[in-house]
């Protein structure tokens, strides 16, 4: 680890960096412009996306893609490619429209009718039956009169008829009473529901995609977008061009953007030529007749769960080979690699509908793991705020705060293929409210889990303002914070690069909760995620298959494998080598079960829930902290490594002195941790000198007469007329609309050799300090310390204080009114909103 400290302290750094560029057919100027842009905020590469582009792999995409390979050729930079006409992928640039019916998606569908009374003849016409009516959700009713009309098929079909007693819970196979499209029987005596199941390829809004489960399917993709661009490219892949990044792909049965459609739901579920084979090979050869199975709620549980079970094990094995690894391999053998994500959104990543069923198998083939954090899904504070959303849904807190970032970095660490790297897209659909104060939140918010590849959402060279998921990180020189941001690309990069260097340390295992839910009730991986996330222990989400085949995994040590509650628990855990914990359905005693078996070793006193903490073991031990709590941290913190330490602060990227104490065969580490700031202790000789930490000082300078002036972020730094401002300023009050630079200036002599530090405890948001005329460098977490001795020179100095804001007040007046309804009216803060001190001399802390 010293020797990669070493280089970050030189300035040299890998990337870990690739931000969507999106694309809308700009001029070649425009597009010139964005790759410097890209290139100066510290991203070595990017990741071109193509969901806005008018010609995506026609003639304008290709001379587009020439001017933007062109510059990362002059810059060393490296292109992504984003797969497909737009999100989510699989519309294969519109070759499903005319492809043949077998190769567009399918779907298995049911319908029920009741019958009652006595013994009698029964003939049921079933056609209208299959596919059901679809009955639009909410989104549904604003979306689908704007999309072009679905094609239709002709090729509906039923898959079996059964009929089903709950009384008793027997059920026959009808099907073989079943003449064209009518079902002739002689109903028993009772109260039967007679399901009918179907094949239809007329369900639901996503019918001109490819069907995930087979594989000429999705060869369309590959024909459609990878083998053009390799075509064109051929010379650049593994190069310049470093691969292709599938967005959110789905299986896209029953509604848009549906997260809870689980196995028992009112739903259509995919169907794919080679799953009936698999389904035999599972259920044997009657399993058409079970398929009613899939709906029905009061059946036998332990059949129900078997054939529930049995059915999405093969829709997501066919997932994984048909669409996952057939991409990735044909990335891999034309030298490039291949990267995305799913929709993971409140569980969704283990059920069909807008993801693929399992998030493992989804991505499997993939080269990084992946996941996104957008739209507002982890904030500070937001473990705990379930409010419910536009649509009535209650927020899934505890999985995106302690279930999301370690999905990512779990299969990073157990899957070989992925070489210990996991990907977030990040900072997206935020608003222009989002700065980089909360940046910096998100970023670290993940980085501590173990992410450690990002693609920042987004760089839109459309003209300012795009009001397509903002906020927009140069926005034509208009955003105030591009240079703020440019600071955090830095940290997250020398982070990154860190913690990408040493093998993250889990003593837990969390068993994956996908296969548990589809056979029958049982607890998601946040309960347990929460609680040793909250207690500072390292764990990993691990999935069945890992249970079932360890060889194909990497081995990581646990220490125990934890099993949320489930009413159906799995057989691959008899053979785990490892403690056991299955949970009940509150998960009470899991973190004194665990402390009986010695997990824990890293012991916060005070204890904090909010303080989150990572070990990395390399050429040195390596231990990273971050706090998420609103209040700083001060306490002791006891690590099981020996020997000599010093802290690393990435922001400054210096070394600085900790205060530490060996004892119990460990070592203890008095820390302060502020809110959005981050430590890392580091064991081992030091690569350079230690500093001490900048605190404030014991004699205050007294700092007064500050004059303000302002400019918007397209202007700087030709700032207006200066005016006396007494501080905290309320320049938001003032004047409300505006977003750009304030600039406070003032004057102090100094004749001493003694220290200065200055300290702004609060600005709104990102921060510079100019000592006459030198930058004492950006920074964007309060509170703002600046050690300026070496700036600062006998008698007067002037202090130059500039503050970036968001663009949140600028861009509001200039919604239309529908987007005026969907976002809060301003409430940013502008400017210096705290007090501004300047100490001499050494700190009596």
């Amino acid at each position: 680890m010293n020797k990669v400290i070493a280089n970050l302290l030189n300035g040299k750094t890998e990337n870990h960096l690739l931000p969507f560029f999106w694309q809308h057919g700009e001029e070649e100027s425009v597009l010139r412009d964005y790759m410097r842009a890209i290139s100066e905020s510290g991203c070595g590469a990017v990741c071109v996306e193509s969901r806005p582009h008018p010609d995506f792999c026609g003639d304008k995409w290709w001379r587009d893609m020439d001017v933007i390979l062109d510059e990362a050729r002059k810059r060393d930079m490296k292109v992504w490619v984003l797969d497909d006409a737009h999100f989510p992928t699989g519309f294969a640039n519109g070759a499903v429209e005319n492809a043949p019916a077998e190769l567009c998606r399918q779907s298995i569908c049911a319908n029920k009718v009741e019958f009652g009374g006595e013994m009698r003849n029964v003939e049921l016409e079933l056609s209208g039956l299959i596919p059901p009516e679809f009955k639009p959700n909410l989104a549904e009713t604003h979306v689908l009169p704007r999309m072009p009309k679905p094609r239709r098929f002709d090729d509906d079909k039923i898959l079996s008829v059964t009929a089903f007693r709950a009384d008793t819970g027997e059920y026959v196979d009808l099907t073989p009473f079943v003449e064209g499209w009518c079902l002739k029987w002689q109903k028993p005596a009772g109260n039967w529901t007679v399901w009918v199941v179907g094949l239809s390829r007329n369900c639901g809004p996503h019918r001109n995609y490819i069907n995930m489960l087979d594989a000429e399917s999705c060869k369309l993709l590959l024909d459609a977008v990878y083998e053009p661009h390799f075509e064109h490219y051929k010379d650049d892949f593994g190069k310049t061009i470093a691969g292709f990044f599938s967005d959110e792909p789905e299986l896209g049965n029953g509604h848009l953007y549906d997260m809870d459609c689980k196995l028992g739901t009112e739903n259509d579920f995919p169907f794919g030529n080679e799953l009936p084979a698999e389904l035999a090979k599972r259920l044997g050869e009657d399993w058409a007749a079970k398929m009613f199975l899939l709906w029905e709620k009061v059946a036998d549980r332990a059949e129900t769960s078997n054939v529930r079970y049995a059915f999405m094990d093969a829709v997501t094995s066919l997932v994984a080979k048909n669409f996952s690894w057939q991409i990735g391999d044909w990335c891999r053998n034309h030298g490039v690699e291949y990267i995305g994500h799913v929709v993971e959104d409140a569980g969704a990543h283990s059920r069909t509908a807008a993801s693929l069923g399992h998030y493992f198998r989804g991505l499997s083939g993939q080269d990084m793991s992946g996941i996104d954090d957008i739209g507002g899904q982890v904030y500070p504070g937001g473990e705990d705020d379930t409010a419910p959303d536009m649509m009535g849904k209650n927020r899934a807190a505890e999985f995106y705060h302690f279930t999301l970032g370690r999905l990512a970095s779990s299969a990073a660490a157990i899957e070989p293929l992925k070489k210990g790297r996991a990907m977030c897209e990040i900072f997206g659909n935020y608003g222009w409210e989002e700065g980089v104060r909360l940046e910096k939140y998100l970023a670290d918010h993940f980085m501590v889990r173990g992410v450690n590849y990002f693609v920042p959402h987004a760089f839109s060279p459309k003209a300012f303002p795009d009001s397509d998921c903002p906020p927009h990180f140069y926005a034509h020189g208009h955003n105030p914070q591009f240079r703020h941001f440019g600071a955090l690309m830095r940290y997250m990069n020398r982070v990154c690069t860190l913690i990408s260097s040493g093998e993250r340390v889990s003593e837990a295992a969390v068993l994956y909760h996908a296969e548990s839910e589809w056979r029958g009730e049982c607890m998601p991986c946040d309960k347990p995620a929460r609680i040793l996330e909250e207690n500072q222990i390292g764990f990993d989400i691990v999935p069945e298959d890992m249970l079932k085949s360890p060889e194909k995994y990497n081995k990581r040590g646990y220490k125990a494998i934890i099993v949320p509650y489930a009413e159906f628990a799995p057989e691959a855990l008899k053979n785990a080598d490892v403690p056991v914990i299955y949970l009940n359905e509150s998960a009470d005693g899991l973190l004194a079960a665990l402390r009986e078996k010695g997990i824990g070793e890293i012991i916060a006193e005070p204890a904090s829930k909010q303080l989150r903490v990572s070990r990395m073991i390399g050429e040195n031990d390596v231990y990273f902290f971050v706090n998420e709590a609103a209040q700083t941290y001060k306490g002791t913190i006891k690590l099981p490594s020996c020997g000599c330490c010093y802290a690393y602060d990435a922001w400054n990227n210096r070394l600085e002195t900790v205060e530490t104490e060996s004892r119990d065969n460990g070592t203890r580490v008095a820390v302060t941790i502020e809110p959005l700031k981050s430590l890392f202790i580091v064991f081992g000789e030091p690569s350079a000198k230690l500093s001490a930490p900048i605190k404030s000082g014991r004699v205050e300078i007294p700092l007064k007469n500050f004059k303000r002036s302002v400019c918007e972020s397209i202007d700087y730094p030709n700032f207006g007329q200066e005016t006396p401002v007494a501080l905290p300023d309320k320049l938001a009050e003032e004047s409300p609309e505006f977003s750009g630079f304030v600039r406070y200036s003032t004057v102090f002599d100094y004749s001493d050799t003694d220290s200065l530090t200055l300290v702004i405890t609060d600005a709104h948001e990102g921060v510079e300090v100019f000592v006459s005329g030198q930058s004492a460098g950006i920074q964007i977490a309060p509170p703002f310390r600046y050690d300026i001795s070496k700036l600062a020179k006998t008698g007067g100095n002037e202090i130059a204080i500039e503050v970036a804001t968001t663009l949140e007040r600028k861009c509001y007046p200039l919604l239309d009114p529908m987007r005026k309804m969907m976002v809060k009216p301003p409430s940013a803060k502008s400017g210096i909103t705290g007090k501004v001190t300047l100490y001499k001399g050494a700190s009596d802390e």
